[in-house]
């Protein structure tokens, strides 16, 4: 039975007492949102801090989560010094896992899917927000979102490393250990080059592209690239925790690498 509610100006609605009329199953999505990305988050977390099985060093295979690896611990995987002390709370790659949890935290898909998923802001279309009052991202911490743009930068810098640990693997020969690097770190490129930032930053201020031909080029990849930005943010954390795996699997002596050449 539906009775009628007046709005502010005089004007009468229907009062619906249910939360949605939505019949399908809206909850699905953000359901499997929540498992996928906590999965993720708890064997990367265990990872991170297990301070073992992250380097092959017949190979040169050093797993992303570790690199740059920088403690005393790193050993021969310590391309870079190690200015970091070994205290287990610290990561091996301290210095730049803040800018990669930065980076993919302010990522305009992982905020959809966050905000849906776990603060329920809102669920879906044509559900009503978990939440009474909405403030949108212009209070703590939610202010910080807009610090996506200089994430993006050390993103940059930090796949500059990830594809020179791949090539200093390579020069071992070949593997299935390389041929997992190399697919992680092309995804790893393709993902960041399609953020909003990059396609921003390649030619969201020109005024008239026939005047930057390699510019516009450049901003006609990107945006090609960015339309595919959810799948590939989903694709890299499978990468990632694929070459991770595999990597602590050879350094644990769980198998042997598939040698190709070499």
């Amino acid at each position: 039975m539906t009775t009628t509610a007046t709005k502010p100006g005089g004007r009468a609605r229907a009062a619906i007492a249910a939360r949605t009329l939505r019949t399908d199953r809206w909850w699905l999505a953000p359901l499997i949102t929540f498992v996928g990305l906590s999965a993720w988050v708890t064997y990367a977390t265990v990872r991170v801090f297990m301070h073992k099985w992250f380097y092959v060093e017949e190979f040169h295979y050093l797993t992303p989560f570790y690199s740059p690896c920088l403690t005393e611990r790193c050993g021969d995987a310590a391309l870079f010094g190690t200015p970091l002390p070994n205290f287990f709370l610290l990561p091996e790659a301290a210095l730049t896992l803040p800018f990669l949890l930065l980076f993919r935290l302010t990522c305009y898909y992982y905020r959809k899917a966050y905000y849906r998923s776990f603060w329920l802001s809102p669920p879906a279309c044509a559900v009503p927000d978990g939440h009474k009052r909405y403030s949108g991202e212009t209070r703590f911490p939610l202010i910080f979102q807009n610090a996506h743009r200089y994430a993006f930068y050390a993103a940059v810098i930090i796949s500059l490393i990830n594809t020179w640990d791949a090539a200093l693997a390579q020069t071992t020969g070949l593997g299935l250990g390389n041929v997992i690097l190399w697919v992680n770190v092309i995804m790893l490129w393709a993902y960041t080059l399609s953020c909003h930032s990059c396609r921003h930053i390649a030619g969201g201020r020109l005024k008239h592209f026939s005047q930057h031909p390699v510019r516009y080029r450049f901003w006609t990849f990107v945006s090609k690239l960015n339309t595919r930005h959810m799948q590939l943010a989903w694709i890299t954390l499978g990468t990632l925790a694929l070459t991770d795996f595999y990597i602590m699997g050879l350094a644990a002596e769980w198998y042997s690498d598939l040698r190709i050449i070499n």
